[in-house]
């Protein structure tokens, strides 16, 4: 007999329309180192027009990556962790132990301003965070005192499921 383990106790999304607007401006730095490889000019000499198509395709990369990466959250929780992927591959993720959970409380109101921007970020007073978008988030506080934001929709569900389980834990 095999023995499956259970499925998702919940799940949810978060999602930053926006950051379409700068993975396109990604793909036109890439289109444009690619273009200049092609067809640049050769005239003023090959350092220049190498730098200039290095430039637009590692600056295109890195906001290609940066942007969709961030996109949007994807948060499972199951009878044993909290995982979190970013964007459409699912890096960076991170999976916590329910175990390692000291608490979970809804956020109705996170910004990107509170964290330094969007994406997954580090303060040190105020712990890790997966910023994709203002609204509400789920905070867990770990059993180490550090803390893990994360900007989800229906964030107030995901903390009652986590509450319930972390009691279930406890006995």
């Amino acid at each position: 007999m095999t023995v499956h383990p259970p499925g998702p106790l919940w799940t949810g999304r978060a999602s930053n329309r926006a950051q379409w607007l700068l993975a396109a401006a990604g793909a036109a730095c890439l289109a444009l180192g690619i273009e200049l490889a092609v067809h640049g000019s050769w005239t003023a000499g090959i350092a220049p027009l190498l730098m200039s198509v290095i430039g637009c395709l590692a600056a295109g990369l890195l906001i290609l990556y940066g942007t969709l990466a961030f996109v949007h959250v994807a948060v499972t929780v199951d009878s044993e962790n909290v995982v979190v992927r970013c964007g459409h591959v699912g890096l960076p993720r991170r999976t916590i132990r329910l175990a390692d959970v000291a608490s979970a409380r809804f956020v109705p109101r996170i910004t990107p301003q509170q964290w330094g921007g969007w994406g997954y970020r580090w303060r040190p007073e105020k712990g890790t965070a997966v910023i994709v978008r203002r609204g509400e988030g789920l905070e867990l506080r770990l059993g180490d005192g550090k803390a893990f934001t994360v900007t989800v929709d229906d964030a107030e569900n995901a903390v009652r499921v986590i509450q319930t389980h972390l009691r279930a834990l406890a006995r």
